[in-house]
């Protein structure tokens, strides 16, 4: 009885790489997640882009607008040409297209981005189902080793009653 008692005291070597074991999971499924939120914003980033690209006509040449120079600093700007937009495709690199180009780019990187995001999705929807296998067989085997525990213990006492009650005699 002593050997069980001290083996539930502390956890077992396996019973630790379980338990890291399942917090892999754990901080994948967390990835995924903020991969999905940073590819949600990237979305919205593109949509915007491309809903501003559609309010580009040619009535708006020569009109006054806030040209950004980096996320917090505008500038006071003419549109001298309602044609030919820039485009910012990142890393300082920019494009050169017409506003029917413009419109085709931003809703070609919106189909992208929404593919990665299903597939993001599909990954961590099965990581999560295998993570709740994992758990659920995790927890049967505790149950089973409770019930082992359970059942030395009362063997244990039953040997204990036997011991006294002969000794009584």
């Amino acid at each position: 009885m002593h050997e069980v008692a001290e083996s539930c005291a502390q956890p077992s070597e396996s019973a630790v790489r379980e338990r890291g074991a399942a917090s892999y999971p754990t901080k994948e499924l967390q990835f995924f997640n903020e991969s999905l939120q940073q590819l949600k914003i990237a979305q919205l980033k593109f949509n915007e882009s491309g809903e501003c690209v559609e309010k580009v006509t040619p009535e708006t040449k020569g009109k006054e607008m806030l040209v950004p120079l980096t996320s917090c600093m505008y500038v006071p700007g003419t549109i001298a040409d309602a044609e030919s937009l820039l485009i910012d495709v990142g890393t300082g690199y920019y494009l050169e297209r017409n506003v029917n180009g413009a419109k085709d780019y931003f809703n070609r990187k919106i189909k992208f981005v929404t593919e990665q995001m299903e597939k993001i999705q599909k990954i961590a929807s099965e990581k999560s189902k295998l993570r709740e296998v994992v758990m659920d067989m995790m927890e049967v085997k505790l149950d089973h080793q409770l019930a082992a525990i359970q059942q030395q213990q009362a063997e244990a006492e039953a040997v204990k009653a036997k011991a006294a009650a002969a000794d009584g005699m």
